[in-house]
């Protein structure tokens, strides 16, 4: 009874921290304006179970992308065992499926145990490109100090995890040969036999029965440990992916939206046909992460942090400040910032006030957003459909309409466009030799 009670009251202080933080979260999506969710459910649902389920762009780098599917899957199945932990920690019960399913639930802790070795060698593997190998886009301004740290903090998590499995499925093995009564029979698991088994065979019930709880508390643990530390850490993307790759844009993918006011007047002065009842911001693109989409700020909180934008990102791999990962990642930062100060203050629903006299140009330096090409490689490369171009396009787009900003040598395409309405410096009479031929 003391002991479900607690397990109970862990499970309530990690489920307490970790919804605070998810919080705070939701709270730094919903800074970002409002925006329609385009194409049809059918498109969203089969990019969801494509790109986040299926995790199919992890395959355009067949390596890391098995590497990674090794994990992806021991972390799905050990889902399993979770559960049955729990259910063992409020009942008392040791193994309660052994009893209800039979001949599968040893097929199922195989399969376990088998998938956490392939884990183990993946975890090992990016352990190794990491902190032996130190692959260039793991070795980037931005990715030094806390997000180098978060990354190798989840994968010794994840060897700790693998080991508690071995130990406590070993020491188990041992007490159902010994106290059936009590260790519910669950089968043989093979590798655990072989590996950890032998450790207790001839030791004292109690060196087993103890090393079996200890291993059992660790194990658990650790997964509460992982559920209060994701929503610190980059692998929130475990969950955020499915939503992020179900309101990614289906359509149109490498389009750049037109802002609306100005396409109405263009349109009102060509005499085509306008909308009406177009509602004007007051502003033009974004300097801060409230004029952004909020769905630019779920992508921010999505990042997996992989660098895979980075990485062939044509500005970047020719010398360039700009690396799209950063640009992500300085979105979410500076969500993470004005929710932490509390620095702005909501004067009406849809609208916001920033009170801490920054922006995202504090965080983004205007030679970085200029060195974009607009090539849309870092969108295409993003395995969980994350767009960072579209920012980059906001933050141009009010430096040069709000501010007058942009560079010295695009100031003449600016002039051509105001008085020959064309990019080229040519008069408003370069096609009348078609009429005259």
């Amino acid at each position: 009874m003391i002991s479900a009670i607690v397990f109970l009251t862990v499970i309530a202080l990690a489920s307490y921290v970790s919804l605070s933080k998810y919080k705070q979260i939701l709270k730094a999506i919903q800074l970002g304006q409002r925006e329609a969710t385009n194409g049809l459910k059918s498109e969203r649902w089969k990019n969801m179970l494509l790109f986040a389920l299926g995790q199919r762009k992890m395959f355009t780098r067949p390596i890391s992308g098995f590497f990674h599917l090794f994990i992806y899957l021991a972390f799905i199945f050990t889902q399993i065992e979770t559960l049955e932990i729990i259910i063992d920690g409020l009942t008392g019960h040791h193994r309660f499926f052994a009893n209800k399913i039979g001949l599968f639930y040893p097929l199922l802790i195989n399969s376990i145990e088998v998938l956490s070795v392939l884990a183990l060698i993946a975890t090992i593997v990016f352990l190794w490109r990491r902190n032996v190998i130190k692959l260039k886009r793991f070795q980037m301004p931005e990715i030094k100090g806390w997000p180098f740290k978060d990354a190798n903090i989840i994968l010794l998590g994840e060897i700790i995890l693998i080991i508690s499995i071995f130990m406590m499925n070993g020491a188990y093995q041992y007490l159902q040969t010994q106290n059936p009564n009590v260790y519910p029979d669950g089968g043989r698991y093979f590798l655990s036999a072989q590996w950890t088994l032998p450790l207790f065979e001839g030791a004292l019930n109690n060196y087993a029965v103890i090393c079996e709880r200890l291993f059992w508390w660790l194990h658990f643990l650790v997964i509460l440990g992982f559920v209060v530390y994701l929503p610190y850490s980059k692998h929130l993307h475990i969950f955020l992916a499915f939503p992020n790759s179900y309101f990614a844009d289906p359509l149109n993918r490498g389009a750049m939206q037109n802002i609306p006011e100005i396409q109405n007047e263009v349109r009102n002065m060509l005499g085509m046909e306008t909308q009406p009842n177009i509602e004007s911001k007051g502003f033009f693109g974004a300097s801060d992460v409230h004029q952004l989409s909020w769905k630019n700020i779920l992508q921010a909180f999505s990042c997996t942090e992989c660098g895979r934008c980075t990485s062939v990102c044509p500005a970047n791999l020719t010398g360039k400040k700009l690396s799209p990962r950063k640009i992500v990642m300085d979105i979410r930062d500076r969500s993470e910032e004005l929710i932490r100060n509390e620095g702005y203050v909501r004067v009406a629903d849809d609208q916001i006030e920033i009170t801490d006299g920054r922006s995202l140009f504090d965080f983004i330096s205007k030679e970085e957003i200029y060195a974009c090409t607009s090539c849309n490689a870092c969108v295409e490369a993003c395995p969980v459909l994350i767009n960072p171009l579209q920012p980059i396009l906001e933050l141009r787009r009010y430096d040069i309409l709000m501010n007058s900003g942009g560079p010295q040598e695009w100031l003449p395409v600016f002039n051509s466009l105001e008085t020959n309405q064309s990019v080229w410096a040519m008069s408003e009479s370069r096609t009348q030799w078609t009429q005259n031929s």
